[in-house]
């Protein structure tokens, strides 16, 4: 891989000694990377650091607690109290403690043997591209963390190499990495590509953020087509239009195992959705699709649809704050009203007013699609007019219930077909607008999910409603009372 500039081989580079950025020895003994000046430095100030007892005493016998303060003698740091009190703890968030490249370090050495924090947390610590190499050293030997997230550290384009080296080398088990605002430019979009293209590992990157503009996307892209392991990216808030944004595309349209995909405030315009409308002609894998703040009108929106006329998977679509009207409204109910495959449950355009055309067209869907969501600003034009109020429908509920003498709770355990107590928001809609004994509408419905999942989890969680029985007293045979 000739952009990491050498051979990230077990022992050393085939053709010669690594670059500075990667000369550091195995995690085993990242404490004697430190050089003999600053070593001597810190003996000299025993004012600031912690005496050494034995500088060359191997790392090897000590966990723990013990093995992270003499890591931190070593590199010269202060300890940080939050780290020892929680290393048995399956999260460490250690996010805004400015630890530094040094800080990191002492952190990844004690990180070595450790076999119980699974997610880590490191966002905003000035890390550098230094700290990053630390980290990855680190997860070549520990197999047990499977979350990072080291956003906002100032990575970098050295950042950039150390964590693709990892991705292209398979060399750790973390399934999510959280890389937001690591000022990645262009250059380092070919690394990302080339290391995802192989790796089999990684099914969740947050990317966003950064400075990936037309040739990152066109890098993304080929990125996409060629990956079979990632399920959720995150690309919003880059710079993602024109070319780089249907390179992206086309990329969606060949990949077969990414679900969700986050491409908010980026500018894919009218020619990017054409591009979207395309790959979602094909890609039946996609689940969730956020292109929120695109530049995309009417018209864009219109192409866009004649892929969601025969798209099979996605569920949502997020596309507020596009210069959208109800005429690129009512294209997406209707094209979903078309698509007998459809599996559409959301789609989000805040921000447009709608005009009753659209509320009856709506209604009209909803009565074979009652698990469609549509979340739009308001109705437009009508607003010294009052419409109809009516009943809240958890008011309605209870009163059925009531008159029925029946529990709340077993109300909402007749929808729960997995018996978990938390029903799918979509599964949701469908029951309660399918359902006889209570009539409600619409509005209505929309109105009790937002109550029931104020929280916008994606289900109704409904364990609260449930009431501990009344322990019974065991019965005394009155037969034996009279012997």
């Amino acid at each position: 891989m000739d952009f990491l500039n050498f051979d990230y081989d077990e022992d050393e580079d085939e053709n010669g000694e690594m670059s500075e950025a990667s000369t550091s020895p195995e995690i085993q003994s990242l404490t004697d990377a430190t050089d003999n000046t600053e070593q001597k430095a810190r003996e000299d100030s025993s004012d600031t650091d912690l005496e050494i007892e034995d500088p060359e005493r191997s790392f090897a016998t000590i966990k723990g607690a013990e093995l992270y303060t003499e890591a931190c003698k070593l590199v010269g740091v202060v300890p940080v109290s939050y780290f020892i009190r929680n290393m048995e703890e399956p999260i460490m968030n250690l996010n805004h403690h400015g630890l530094g490249p040094k800080g990191t370090k002492a952190i990844a050495i004690a990180l070595v043997s450790n076999t119980t924090i699974t997610h880590l947390e490191l966002e905003d610590n000035w890390i550098l591209g230094e700290g990053t190499t630390y980290l990855v050293q680190m997860l070549r030997e520990n197999c047990y963390i499977q979350e990072m997230n080291i956003s906002n550290n100032h990575l970098n384009t050295d950042g950039a190499e150390a964590i693709c080296r990892m991705f292209y080398y398979n060399i750790s088990n973390v399934r999510a990495v959280q890389l937001a605002g690591n000022n990645f430019r262009e250059e380092t979009a070919l690394y990302f590509s080339e290391s995802l293209m192989v790796n089999y590992r990684v099914m969740e990157l947050d990317l966003s953020h950064n400075e990936f503009a037309e040739k990152g996307g066109e890098q993304l892209g080929q990125m996409l087509a060629n990956n079979e392991s990632l399920e959720i990216l995150n690309l919003s808030w880059n710079h993602l239009r024109m070319k780089g944004a249907v390179a992206l595309s086309a990329g969606l349209r060949a990949n077969g195992s990414l679900k969700i995909l986050n491409l908010a405030w980026n500018g894919f315009g009218n020619e990017g959705a054409l591009a979207l409308g395309e790959a979602l002609k094909v890609n039946m894998v996609l689940t969730e699709l956020d292109i929120s703040n695109n530049h995309i009108n009417n018209e864009g929106t219109v192409k866009l649809c004649k892929g969601l006329e025969v798209n099979g998977s996605l569920r949502i679509l997020k596309m507020s704050h596009n210069p959208v009207t109800v005429e690129g409204a009512i294209a997406l109910v209707t094209a979903v009203r078309k698509n007998s495959k459809s599996r559409m449950e959301e789609i989000n355009i805040s921000n447009v007013l709608v005009n009753d055309s659209f509320i009856k067209l709506l209604d009209l869907v909803s009565e074979i699609r009652p698990e469609l969501d549509v979340i739009y600003g308001g109705v437009g034009g009508h607003i010294a007019m009052k419409t109809e109020r009516r009943p809240d429908a958890m008011k309605v509920i209870q009163d059925y219930v009531d008159t029925n003498k029946l529990r709340l709770w077993d109300f909402f355990k007749n929808m729960d077909k997995y018996g978990n107590m938390k029903i799918p928001v979509a599964e949701f809609r469908r029951a309660m607008l399918l359902q006889s004994k209570i009539s409600l509408n619409r509005e209505q419905v929309t109105e009790l999910v937002r109550k029931l999942d104020h929280g916008r989890t994606g289900y109704v969680d409904y364990s609260h409603f449930k009431v501990a029985e009344p322990e019974q007293e065991p019965k005394v045979e009155e037969e034996s009372e009279e012997l």
